[in-house]
């Protein structure tokens, strides 16, 4: 797509956030006055109706204008708080992926297309959609199989999205460039950066294999889990636009006067719930990023069921090993290791003093220790880190933010279920098991042998580097004895390339040149 399409499809979005009233209803704490100025003036440009509105509703309003891939982008930017502001984050998080039904006819025509078969060959009975969101809407289906007919969820992509999309993230990426261009101080937010996270991660979302794939791992992962599990794949019925899963019949854990009707333990199902989010996170480094109470089932036998799986986070061993530290510290008050944790990790820059970031870290966690427990907030800690953090040039981390807020919304969902819901106690024999085995003496053992099986691969590619590493060695040899030569396909490609740069190209080129000789030489 060209820039002027992305220029033009920028104002629009411009245009109809002005219209509905979400510019003149942003925070006008410490902007410039000639910001503050231009925000005033929009507000003269906004509906009427919108003036009386919550500036959540003015939101969703505009959203709703700009199309599904906008709404996409929304809940994207609704887990980075640290990019949008925790204000901004929260009414973002707000919106409500609901869409109008597309055509049954284009969804079976999809399916068709995507798993080369006709629908009356594949279920049994097809049903009218029953949700919509803005990447895909849900049908109920049947199928046949050896033990009888069966009911499944039938998911599929709404046509022309991967289109729309791909067109309005161009208009994201120009926002990006010209935020770094002439906002230096939110380089330090890495926006561009976190526009590709963002291109990536629903190109992910828009490809239901991947979703299915998700849907396995975790599956595997959690089988010996009390109290949680995933709906089970039909990998036959499921390709790049469908994915064709079991049925879960179950209370959502929105419907808390549903789940207690139906005799379920509230207190019991907040604590399996934040366990199973850690164990994910901390054994697995796998986790649900997209935890809401929509999409949280318990079944008839209590069991928690998480569907839609489109947006996961992972988490490396580094980062596992950071997670538990900290929350390790802030318990047992130890911030000089909470700080030096940052700074092995590379997250703070060197050049700032341990002492002071430790300094700052206490005072987050001394506040804390002084409340009950039933009212401390692991994600209100890790939000206020980060806040500490922007003090001390510590550079976004996409997957931090990410488990942040997927955090928040965890936590939040035990406390809706359990209103003196005690954090540290539920998290306890998940989080406390994991420091035991990781950050004690089986660490030792552990990184001993991850240092093994290291060496052992670097020993059975010595003899492919020895080759390489002895071919490299004559061809600088070859190089210094009958100087450098090129074949007829790289001079034809010097002559193309010395006619399309500038002289100080050619300098350039010829440097490069010259430098492999003078390397030849020293060699020899």
């Amino acid at each position: 797509m060209s820039t002027l399409g992305a220029y033009f499809r920028l104002w629009r979005v411009g245009w109809i956030l002005v219209r509905e009233g979400v510019i003149s209803a942003l925070p006008s704490d410490d902007l410039p006055p000639s910001v503050g100025a231009a925000k005033s003036f929009a507000g003269l440009f906004a509906r009427n109706r919108a003036k009386s509105q919550k500036r959540s509703d003015r939101l969703a309003k505009a959203v709703e204008r700009l199309g599904p891939s906008y709404v996409k982008i929304g809940q994207f930017l609704a887990t980075r708080p640290d990019v949008v502001g925790v204000e901004f984050a929260d009414d973002l998080s707000q919106l409500q992926d609901s869409m109008a039904f597309f055509p049954q006819a284009a969804a079976k025509a999809s399916i068709e297309g995507s798993l080369g078969r006709s629908i009356d060959e594949l279920y049994a009975s097809f049903g009218d959609p029953i949700a919509a969101a803005s990447i895909a809407q849900v049908h109920p289906a049947e199928v046949d199989t050896p033990t009888g007919r069966k009911k499944v969820a039938v998911k599929v992509v709404r046509p022309g999205v991967r289109q729309r999309f791909t067109h309005d993230i161009e208009a994201m990426y120009l926002v990006a460039h010209m935020q770094e261009r002439f906002m230096p101080s939110s380089r330090r937010l890495r926006p561009i950066e976190v526009t590709k996270t963002l291109e990536q991660t629903t190109k992910v979302e828009m490809d239901l294999r991947l979703e299915a794939a998700a849907l396995s791992e975790i599956a595997e992962n959690t089988e010996k889990d009390p109290g949680f599990r995933v709906p089970t794949v039909d990998w036959e019925r499921t390709g790049r636009d469908v994915i064709t899963m079991e049925w879960i019949d179950g209370v959502k854990m929105s419907d808390v006067d549903g789940l207690r009707a139906a005799g379920h333990d509230l207190n019991a199902l907040a604590d399996t719930l934040i366990q199973s989010f850690l164990r994910h996170t901390l054994r697995d480094g796998f986790f649900h990023a997209d935890m809401h109470p929509g999409n949280l089932f318990v079944d008839a036998t209590g069991m928690i069921v998480a569907v839609d799986m489109g947006i996961v986070g992972r988490l490396g061993k580094k980062e596992r090993r950071f997670l538990a530290e900290i929350l390790y510290g802030f318990i047992t008050r130890d911030y000089i290791r909470v700080a030096e944790v940052h700074f092995e990790a590379g997250y703070v820059p060197s050049h700032h003093n341990i002492e002071s970031f430790a300094q700052a870290i206490r005072a987050i966690g001394e506040p804390i220790h002084g409340q009950p427990a039933e009212t401390i907030s692991m994600g209100k800690l890790l939000t206020l880190l980060f806040e500490v953090t922007e003090l001390f040039d510590m550079a976004t981390r996409p997957e931090l933010v990410m488990l942040q807020k997927t955090m928040v919304v965890v936590e939040g969902v035990s406390r809706i279920l359990n209103p003196r819901f005690n954090m540290w106690k539920a998290s306890e024999p998940v989080v406390g098991d994991w420091i035991r085995n990781n950050l004690g003496p089986k660490r030792i053992v552990t990184d001993i042998k991850d240092g093994l099986k290291a060496a052992v691969k670097l020993a059975e590619a010595a003899p492919e580097i020895a080759a390489k590493t002895e071919k490299f060695h004559q061809q600088l040899l070859h190089m210094s004895e009958n100087g450098l030569r090129f074949d007829a396909e790289t001079a034809e490609a010097i002559g193309r390339s010395e006619a399309r740069h500038n002289r100080s190209g050619r300098v350039a080129l010829w440097i490069i040149a010259l430098t492999l000789l003078y390397i030849a030489w020293v060699v020899t």
